[in-house]
């Protein structure tokens, strides 16, 4: 019998993962911060996360089969169902169901599909449904129910967030600083906001999880992180009175939600790490500019859009070493 070289292309060696392993990799390390807004928020949180979810499913099995005509759906892969879990840990446990089901139409119609599907969109689609909400609806997007009240949904009373408090005081409101929650209430998600944002503990644990599992890389993360609290360290010590502890504002907010869950998405960051490196530390500058200096509590949603679309420029001036390549002499 005759041998044959068969010559294929790499990767030679399979390590295993695959985009379905590693998007149900990212459900399980969410399971934490679900758990903390079902016991601070209940039925809200409950009803917001069915909702985002259900209608993003529902929305990409249609566009996928109906518009695109796909012969075959995606919508098992999980990047639809991670796509509804971000959206709802971006909302009010309050929102209307209606302008849940606008938000997931969006992300997916608009910030998915419309490039073709995963792998192929700009932009963070859950991001994209959320700043969409935000411009649309201010009023329902900005009115936070104060936790504990398990069984209210959309008739919840609302209070400021600490995200606002901090604003207030840095627009000269001291008496709002005795307002703001403790380190301790802020790391276990006693504080209002967001559904899946308010326990900084929780995401750390999802974070531990992800880098466990090798789902992700530490680079985006924490060079996040460690920009927010070098600069915001910094304008803490030129004015204590005006600008809060820089652990205040790593804690408050949608800055440890977005720093793990949504600046590392594979598809919208950076490949290389020297890449990883800039892009996080321009997403940190950004939020906090935005949060000491813009019109908006929050900035992190608006960062990681600004820096998604500076990804192709990253990754064409961050490109890695060719093997095999020789250097020119200077």
């Amino acid at each position: 019998m005759e041998n044959k070289l068969i010559v294929s292309l790499s990767p030679h060696v399979h390590g295993g993962d695959s985009v379905k392993k590693n998007m149900y990799g990212v459900l399980i390390a969410l399971i934490p911060a679900f758990l903390v807004s079902l016991y601070f928020f209940g039925l809200g949180a409950l009803i917001v996360t069915a909702t985002s979810v259900a209608a993003c499913l529902f929305f990409e099995w249609t566009i996928g089969k109906f518009l695109l005509k796909k012969e075959t759906t995606t919508i098992c892969d999980g990047s639809a169902v991670i796509t509804g879990v971000l959206l709802a840990f971006n909302l009010p446990s309050n929102l209307p169901i209606w302008i849940i089901i606008l938000g997931a139409l969006f992300a997916i119609g608009v910030g998915k599909m419309s490039f073709g599907g995963l792998g192929c969109n700009p932009f963070n689609p859950a991001l994209a449904g959320r700043v969409f909400l935000l411009l649309s609806f201010p009023v329902q997007m900005t009115s936070w129910p104060v936790v504990g009240q398990l069984t209210s949904y959309t008739d919840a009373t609302t209070a400021a967030t600490p995200l606002n408090l901090m604003k207030q005081i840095a627009g000269g409101n001291i008496d709002a600083l005795k307002d703001l929650p403790s380190s301790f209430d802020l790391l276990i998600g006693n504080n209002g906001g967001c559904l899946g944002e308010v326990s900084a503990l929780a995401l750390l644990l999802g974070l531990a999880y992800m880098l466990w599992k090798k789902i992700i890389t530490w680079h985006i993360p924490i060079s996040i992180l460690a920009t927010v609290f070098v600069f915001s360290g910094i304008m803490h010590l030129v004015d204590p009175e005006v600008y809060v502890s820089p652990v205040l504002q790593l804690l408050t907010g949608g800055l440890m939600l977005g720093a793990i869950f949504m600046a590392t998405d594979y598809v919208t960051s950076p490949m290389s790490k020297k890449g990883m490196l800039i892009y996080g530390a321009c997403i940190g500058l950004l939020t906090v500019i935005i949060r000491l200096f813009g019109a908006y509590p929050e900035g992190m949603s608006f960062a990681i859009l600004i820096m998604n679309a500076f990804t192709p420029l990253i990754n064409t001036y961050c490109k890695p070493k060719r093997f095999g390549e020789v250097a020119k002499k200077k």
